[in-house]
């Protein structure tokens, strides 16, 4: 049965909401030392003659494995070890020409990088193109094995999970973790280990309803669709959708062919529809942009909500996914995904229904193969049930990062940010002066 087999993804991906009455209850590797100093970049990408904000564009420093992502302002930041005295920062985004500049050029704060659109036609590329796109997404999956890093690799990401009513921040989470990546070619999952986290989570705005997300950073790992097609593209399901040949794009001076997918109208259970963004030449995935197909409410909303109150109703109104891949020496890896989960809950006995969203974002900013085979101890790795907001610390310190790379927060994280600090001190002062 097709519903099953949705279910059973889900229970996977760990995307999961609880939605109940308010009685809901190392042997560490880090790439930048922490005693170390470092210098930093900020700025902000944008489309050049538009000045459109360019969201998630990958910034990184060559020659390094260090990299990180602009948020959904467009503002990026950039922390380089002070060794490192020279270099060259790339900024790219999808169908826009890479842009190259040295760190010497870069100032510390205000930095506007404008990136040129760079598309071209289908017809127009003379590249031996396969006719039937469902057979060019079928080799690409198979290829991983050969296009996609083939050993164990030990990687650092910044993860951040955000829950928000309507527009105002109610829940904020964020974390650096250990990726122990197995290999692309093996079926061996991913470990993940939870390195420094801190949150803030304030349920009074939340009327009384608590919305937690369960997986933590398992839910933005898991849409790395050439680690795990399971989860979205299997043999029993990729017969139920429609493929076909978009447009051309360029990403990082690549050509890149769009492949659009939906499910075949005869199909009842919510499956994907989006698009792949795939390098036909080396038969490799760049980035995919996708969607539930949430048209049955019901269903979709069985398919996330794991416990709620009789008297409310739950459905989702948008739940869209994203993965980016980077390359490093011919060879892919898992660089950014993130997740957006919008719902509304709907009372009885209330006039009006609310509106929730919540989003998680997850970007590697550092890697080295693990030529050692370094596993985690059971006790070492976090749980795919993990409920990250239960288990990080607070928001005592406004430097609490350090030398990690993180996404820039946006304007109304920043704010939120500002006020969880400031109430902060106000405890403390009160507290010192009883």
């Amino acid at each position: 049965m097709m519903l099953s087999k949705k279910r059973n993804f889900v229970s996977k991906s760990t995307l999961l909401i609880f939605l109940t009455a308010l009685i809901v209850s190392s042997n560490v590797f880090a790439f930048q030392e922490t005693q170390n100093s470092f210098r930093q970049y900020k700025g902000k990408v944008i489309e050049k003659n538009s000045n459109k904000q360019l969201v998630f564009a990958t910034v990184a420093l060559e020659e390094t494995n260090i990299s990180t992502i602009s948020n959904t302002e467009g503002e990026f930041l950039l922390k380089v070890p002070s060794a490192i005295k020279e270099g060259i920062v790339s900024f790219s985004f999808l169908g826009h020409t890479t842009k190259k500049i040295s760190l010497g050029e870069l100032n510390a704060d205000n930095n506007k990088i404008e990136l040129e659109i760079s598309v071209t036609q289908l017809e127009e590329v003379n590249v031996n193109v396969p006719k039937d796109a469902e057979a060019l997404v079928r080799e690409v999956l198979n290829k991983k094995g050969e296009n996609y890093f083939n050993n164990q690799t030990l990687m650092t990401a910044f993860y951040r999970e955000t829950i928000k009513k309507r527009r105002r921040n109610v829940s904020l989470s964020e974390a650096v973790v250990n990726i122990y990546k197995s290999s692309y070619a093996s079926s061996k999952k991913d470990a993940v280990q939870l390195f420094k986290a801190r949150k803030s989570t304030d349920y009074s705005k939340l009327d009384t309803v608590a919305l937690k997300l369960q997986g933590g950073p398992f839910n933005t790992l898991y849409v790395d669709i050439i680690k795990y097609p399971e989860y979205i593209f299997v043999d029993e399901t990729i017969d139920e959708y429609i493929f076909s040949f978009d447009r051309s794009t360029f990403i990082n001076d690549r050509q890149i062919y769009i492949i659009d997918f939906k499910q075949l109208p005869s199909i009842r259970e919510p499956l994907y529809y989006g698009k792949l963004y795939i390098d036909v030449e080396n038969k490799t995935l760049k980035s995919a942009v996708y969607q539930l197909n949430i048209t049955n409410r019901e269903l979709a909303s069985r398919l996330f909500v794991r416990k709620k109150p009789a008297n409310v109703d739950v459905w989702p109104t948008e739940i869209a996914y994203r993965v980016d891949y980077r390359n490093k020496n011919g060879k892919w890896y898992y660089g950014y995904s993130n997740v957006l989960l919008e719902f509304k809950v709907d009372w009885d006995d209330k006039l009006f229904n609310s509106v929730y969203s919540m989003t998680a974002e997850m970007a590697v900013t550092d890697w080295k193969t693990n030529n050692e085979g370094a596993t985690l101890k059971p006790k070492e790795k976090i749980k795919k049930s993990i409920i990250l907001s239960d288990e990080a610390i607070g928001f005592s310190d406004p430097d609490f990062w350090g030398e990690y790379n993180i996404i820039e927060p946006e304007k109304s994280i920043e704010s939120a940010i500002r006020k969880i600090q400031r109430q902060l001190k106000r405890d403390d002062k009160n507290g010192a002066s009883k």
